[in-house]
């Protein structure tokens, strides 16, 4: 008897525990997730624009060539730090690209505007390497005078060619001859003419003079790992979304949000009672799981992907409820508290995996067939459903199991939304 009891203490004990875990994971880990995760255009404002290439003289723009500007924005917007970018066609000619939190979108857009056709160029106009040469290019701090420059590193090929060109005119023209100088250029443009000053045979150059700060150092260097863009590109429009429509959209998501959640979980305590707040602990775990998953996949939240999880977190709870109905008619005929859970979740299951399997697969529908915020909305959708299977099946049962343990919370089953007392034998588990 001694140790039945303190069996049943040490029950009531882990309960304990694991209900204030939860709550403390629930303060502690929410609002640093929510507060680090990256806000989509329409929720933290940005800028909208469209560019459109155009034929030249000699060639017409064709798909391939729509596919290499797609890769070149897509690469630019990355270099830049800028937040995921939403980059998708329009017809055969335009791109849509959307920049969420871009705090100058003038330069944002000076910036994907940019040809960044990169040439070095000796006194007579011959090309010695072109950006197609280039392995990559950082900007860095000169350590001896603390200005900012732009390191190059050139391919195998381009590599030979300066080494060859730096050669030659060290050997061919005395110094302080004017063409002894490499002009560097982009899109047409004297970035810098500096001397050569000796043979430079390890494919590694440096522009330095002529940047303001080290930031615009930072975008040059940006722009040539970028690359060149493959045709000429008009920007037909711009748009910027202030932060205060941004700002306005987040804060009437967090109200919609709030709202539906602290209603659900009223709802599961006033119908459900015991199960129904084993539900609501689930949730909140499920809450962390999912936002870690987004914060980890380094996730752009909007308006379609908060539609996306809400949606999911009623998938979640609509397996509770499977669960506990089947709980409640298994005591209706007769089983034990125990025995009836086990049942119920059992039977439900089936059921539970058959609807999030046929909603998972409308999501991979849509993100295949989807672009853009669609395809955020299908994301958040299946990753929210294949957590909430975690939730509802493993942690629920678990938690529920902990709960009909202390014999004070097992002893009236109306506190599991049944309205016939137990038994005192059902309360120990015989018929």
């Amino acid at each position: 008897m001694l140790a039945r009891r303190a069996g049943k203490g040490w029950n009531t004990l882990k309960l304990i525990v694991a209900v204030l875990a939860i709550l403390a994971l629930g303060i502690g880990a929410l609002p640093p997730l929510l507060k680090g995760m990256k806000l989509g255009l329409d929720l933290q404002g940005g800028v909208h624009v469209v560019v459109e290439a155009k034929d030249t003289p000699d060639h017409r723009v064709t798909g391939e060539d729509m596919d290499a500007l797609e890769r070149v924005m897509r690469n630019r917007v990355d270099e830049l730090g800028l937040a995921e970018p939403l980059i998708q066609r329009e017809g055969s000619r335009r791109l849509i690209i959307e920049l969420a939190g871009a705090r100058d979108p003038e330069e944002a857009v000076r910036i994907i505007g940019k040809t960044a056709l990169l040439e070095f160029k000796t006194s007579d106009g011959q090309v010695v390497v072109s950006g197609k040469d280039l392995k990559d290019a950082k900007a860095i701090i000169d350590q001896r005078n603390q200005e900012p420059q732009v390191a190059l590193r050139f391919n195998e090929e381009g590599t030979k060619r300066f080494a060859e060109v730096t050669t030659e005119l060290t050997q061919k023209y005395a110094k302080g001859d004017p063409r002894r100088r490499i002009g560097i250029y982009l899109d047409n443009e004297l970035l810098t003419n500096p001397e050569v000053e000796e043979p430079i045979p390890s494919g590694e150059a440096v522009i330095r003079g002529g940047f303001a700060d080290f930031k615009e150092a930072a975008n040059l260097a940006a722009l040539l790992r970028g690359g060149a863009l493959p045709v000429p590109v008009e920007i037909v429009e711009r748009r910027a979304v202030g932060p205060t429509l941004g700002l306005d959209s987040l804060i009437k998501s967090e109200k919609a949000a709030i709202v539906a959640l602290a209603t659900i979980a009223l709802f599961m305590l006033i119908v459900y009672r015991l199960p129904g707040l084993v539900a609501n602990l689930s949730l909140v775990v499920y809450a962390v799981l999912v936002l870690a998953a987004l914060w980890a996949l380094k996730a752009t939240l909007t308006l379609p992907g908060i539609a996306g999880l809400l949606l999911s977190v009623a998938m979640a709870l609509d397996a509770n409820i499977l669960i506990y109905e089947r709980l409640k008619e298994e005591l209706r005929n007769g089983k034990t508290l125990r025995s009836a859970v086990d049942a119920g979740f059992k039977r439900a299951f089936v059921t539970i995996f058959d609807s999030n399997a046929t909603t998972v697969l409308v999501a991979i529908v849509l993100y295949f067939l989807g672009s853009g915020t669609v395809r955020g909305f299908a994301i958040t959708l299946s990753l929210g459903i294949a957590i909430s299977m975690f939730t509802a099946i493993t942690l629920t049962r678990t938690l529920l199991h902990l709960v009909i343990s202390v014999p004070a919370l097992s002893r009236n089953l109306w506190l599991y939304g049944f309205h016939v007392k137990a038994r005192p034998a059902e309360v120990e588990g015989v018929k």
